[in-house]
């Protein structure tokens, strides 16, 4: 007769080397994993409090009832008698109470009466420094100089690598070995007047039973962000070729100062881009000098919702199309990219999602200290197992004496 309880001796062996590999790669990268999740936290409104905190004190709103606002070739024209550097892109809002944003590259951003050119401001210093701080430690914590960028970037890479196998293998170890109601409360409801050790398992196990999928789908885009390869296999996985990728330090480079900034024709343009779309929210216009086609990034939602976008090229001579690209016509590759791009931050399903990644990267930092806490105990019971003996030996050895 065949041996019944071989595939349970196979299946006992295998939870016991997963719990091992749980148990190593979670004091590996624990620490890594904590950093993270807490700077996720800080993060999870960065957008909204960013924008409160630029224009809170701000009147950008019509003087006077019925007021127009100025075109954008008079806008930039206004900033720059106020300040002559060469801006990089107009940002407008449907919102008539909400200023126009200047953007200077990544390095400055002036806010500006839709309505007179006025500079109302350039932001709210301090929330913009404290932001980039966090996220400074939760990319590539704290680190300045490239080089020493690039050698935190692969630390937390591979924290979010170990912290993908510590959810899969997770939900593996949380498998109750019987399904009964009382196993199963154990493992999906807190429970009150534990020990601390009981209260730490429970914990452990409640928050990992109900924030494993959101947490998979959090940790697998942190994975995709930090590897190229990882990248590329979401485009491989559809059936795709991965996209070239820019040469370092190549592209993006601030404006030359000589580089005349060209406006003639911008008006109409961003007239026949309102029209584009229904339900606009914000219009982004790349500025770009000499003839080249004007570019336009028009959003229906909140910023990091990439299937709201839409990128509009229109010829600058005749205004013809000559590129037209909402969310649906890129291939599913760079839609399937995109998406898990912000859902990182959750800020691809709206606020409603920024709070659940919030929620989720509490919920993490509460697993990894209550994981680091269970194998501290059990490394000071060990510790005791294995002394017990020695001290045992010993007192033989001296009553013997005696």
């Amino acid at each position: 007769m065949p041996d019944r309880s071989l595939p349970r001796r196979v299946a006992e062996r295998l939870r016991t080397v997963l719990f091992w590999a749980h148990l190593v790669c979670g004091v590996s990268v624990g620490l890594l994993v904590l950093l993270m999740s807490v700077t996720g936290v800080l993060l999870t409104y960065q957008r909204q409090i960013t924008a409160w905190a630029d224009t809170r004190h701000l009147e950008a709103g019509p003087p006077a009832p019925g007021a127009e606002r100025l075109g954008v070739e008079a806008l930039l024209e206004r900033v720059q008698e106020q300040d002559p550097a060469r801006p990089t892109s107009v940002r407008w809002h449907a919102d008539a109470a909400r200023p126009v944003e200047i953007a200077y590259g990544r390095e400055k951003t002036l806010f500006v009466s839709g309505y007179t050119g006025e500079v109302l401001g350039s932001g709210s210093a301090g929330v913009r420094k404290f932001f980039r701080t966090v996220v400074a430690w939760h990319r590539w914590l704290g680190a300045e100089g490239e080089a020493e960028r690039k050698a935190a970037r692969s630390l937390t890479g591979a924290a979010n690598l170990g912290f993908l196998f510590l959810v899969v293998s997770g939900v593996y170890l949380w498998w109750p070995r019987r399904w009964t109601r009382s196993a199963l409360r154990n493992v999906t409801l807190f429970r009150r007047g534990l020990t601390p050790k009981a209260r730490d398992f429970n914990w452990h196990n409640v928050l990992g039973f109900w924030s494993a999928l959101p947490l998979a789908v959090v940790v697998a885009s942190g994975v995709v962000i930090s590897y190229p390869w990882a990248s590329d296999l979401v485009y491989r996985s559809v059936g795709e070729a991965p996209p070239p990728r820019r040469a370092p330090g190549g592209g993006g480079g601030a404006p030359k100062a000589e580089d005349a900034l060209a406006v003639a024709g911008l008006d109409a343009l961003a007239a026949r881009a309102e029209v584009q779309v229904g339900g606009w929210r914000s219009i982004t216009l790349a500025l770009e000098p000499g003839s080249e086609p004007v570019s336009f990034n028009i959003d229906r939602g909140t910023g990091g919702e990439p299937q709201k976008r839409a990128q509009l090229v229109l010829e600058r001579e005749d205004g013809g199309v000559a590129k037209w690209e909402p969310f649906a016509a890129t291939s599913r590759g760079r839609q399937l990219r995109s998406v898990l791009r912000f859902a990182h931050t959750g800020e691809v399903a709206g606020l409603a999602g920024q709070t659940l990644a919030g929620l989720i990267s509490a919920a993490a930092a509460v697993l990894v200290w209550t994981g680091l806490a269970l194998a501290w105990r059990r490394l000071r019971s060990w510790r005791g197992r294995t002394a017990r003996p020695a001290n045992a030996t010993q007192e033989r050895g001296v009553a013997r004496v005696a």
